[in-house]
């Protein structure tokens, strides 16, 4: 093994003539100087050779947390173990739509063991292919459709094993700001993140910022230069622009982009999480210790992202210097999605000194956000469950019952049950008690009016209606603490 000083540990791994590997492709787009550590010769790091899979993952991730200029060369070997094969099957989902081969995790699993000997060598070998990704579209809460990508489900187990490899290294990287798709992070964090920043920094001024069709647009050049900052091990990489090239299943036609990366399989997530720690987290670390005047609080999910500012003009200087950082990697922020308020615990005041009304809301994971006031007169940010998403889930269930509009009366309730508790896990937080109250009751109606439906000469009155509610709809409850309770115990 190598350090980043140079010096050999002998006692980890024999020696070995290590694999050549360039100038690190990110310091380069950036413009910066080689890194210390860096030179043009070798200077990347041999993992280890087989052992334990999770020691020698833990060995990766130590070596990346100990060096983080550091480039690994060796990775391949932790893919193509079938004990992480084994384990990236055995973690995906049983009733998951097939690929374009048509192949289920059933099916896959009733030779596993020869299936994943024969990945295993393929992957070793440079002979497995990446296929093409089958277009599937679910609905948005606005009503459109969100375009998804369904990989070959030994594509899953693949990119499930490398997005596992490539988090212990990654992980290491990643700034705390950064919550989305992470192992250990929840929108929830996310949530309390933002919620107790608000409140307890000198944040007067927000920006909701949403980036323009994100997955669609990201950059694969781009992408892959910013992988080889970490990653020299060129058969990860090549791994990597196979499902890039691999494109999209549609109506029997094939179609590739130089741009973008289908959601729906495992390694999107990490990918774009990678793309924005470049292009978006380390330049806002810098700039809010270099530009800002007053205090900046950042919390971003995917390619959701909310900044609270002290001062107007640092939220404007900042917007506009983002709209040009973007323009560089062939990202945009979505105009109708982004946008400055003035929000804060001084904003309602200084609002109705102005006569300008109250502080606007935002909305971010499914709550909209808005400035509120305890009992005792305590600045606080009421998080509500997004109307929009509300009448969405309705409309979901309406679909449903009317679908199932003659199933037995315990089925209905099993189905509803497990939808009340669905979402009072993600909505139950503290000052959500309303929304969720309405929520149930209006679903205790669409119930209500599905079962009217199923004779014209029997009706349900509300007496049996209610008794049918006690039996079947559990009671909606808060199931969160508040957020600066949970993020003290965490922090």
């Amino acid at each position: 093994m190598m350090d980043g000083r140079g010096k050999s540990d002998r006692s980890v791994v024999p020696e070995k003539r290590p694999n050549k590997a360039g100038r690190p492709a990110a310091e380069a787009v950036e413009g910066r100087g080689l890194a210390k550590g860096n030179s043009l010769g070798q200077n990347a790091f041999r993992t280890q050779r087989r052992a334990d899979a999770s020691s020698a993952l833990e060995r990766v991730r130590e070596a990346a947390r100990r060096d983080r200029r550091q480039r690994f060369t060796a990775l391949l070997h932790h893919v193509y173990d079938v004990r992480r094969l084994r384990a990236a099957y055995l973690a995906l989902k049983r009733d998951a739509s097939a690929g374009v081969d048509g192949e289920t995790w059933r099916s896959y699993g009733q030779q596993l063991e020869d299936n994943l000997r024969q990945l295993s060598e393929r992957l070793r070998r440079g002979a497995y292919r990446a296929k093409p990704v089958r277009r599937a579209y679910i609905a948005k809460s606005d009503g459109r459709l969100r375009p998804l990508g369904v990989p070959t489900l030994e594509d899953k187990l693949v990119q499930r094993a490398v997005v596992e490899v490539l988090h212990a290294i990654y992980e290491t990287d990643f700034v705390g700001f950064s919550y989305g798709f992470r192992p250990g992070r929840s929108p929830h964090r996310a949530l309390d993140a933002l919620t107790v920043g608000i409140q307890r920094r000198k944040v007067d001024w927000v920006l909701d910022a949403d980036i323009r069709g994100f997955f669609d647009t990201l950059d694969h050049g781009w992408l892959v230069k910013f992988i080889e900052h970490r990653v020299a091990d060129r058969r990860v990489v090549r791994l990597i622009r196979k499902w890039l090239d691999a494109g999209v299943l549609e109506d029997g036609k094939r179609t590739r982009s130089a741009e973008g990366t289908v959601q729906g399989g495992s390694i999107s997530p990490l990918l774009a999480n990678v793309y924005l720690h470049y292009v978006f987290d380390l330049w806002v670390q810098q700039w809010r210790k270099r530009r800002a005047s007053g205090d900046v609080i950042v919390v971003r999910y995917a390619d959701d992202f909310v900044l609270g500012f002290q001062h107007r003009r640092d939220a404007e200087c900042f917007l506009a210097e983002l709209r040009e950082r973007f323009a560089r990697f062939n990202l945009t922020l979505h105009p109708d999605k982004t946008r400055l308020i003035e929000f804060g615990r001084f904003a309602a005041a200084d609002r109705k000194l102005r006569g300008d009304g109250k502080p606007a809301s935002f909305d971010f994971l499914g709550f909209t956000h808005s400035c509120s006031r305890t009992r005792t007169g305590t600045f606080t940010v009421r998080r509500q469950t997004m109307r929009r998403r509300l009448q969405a889930k309705l409309r979901e269930i309406k679909q449903t019952l009317r679908e199932r509009l003659h199933d037995p009366v315990p089925e209905h309730g099993r189905y509803l049950a497990s939808v009340v508790r669905g979402h009072a896990r993600y909505y139950g937080v503290p000052g959500n008690s309303h929304a969720l109250g309405t929520f149930r009751w209006a679903m205790v109606r669409l119930w209500w009016r599905a079962l009217n439906r199923r004779s014209q000469g029997h009706h349900v009155t509300w007496p049996r209606m209610r008794r049918l509610v006690a039996r079947w709809i559990p009671s909606m409850r808060i199931c969160h603490p508040y957020p600066s309770q949970r993020l003290c115990v965490r922090t």
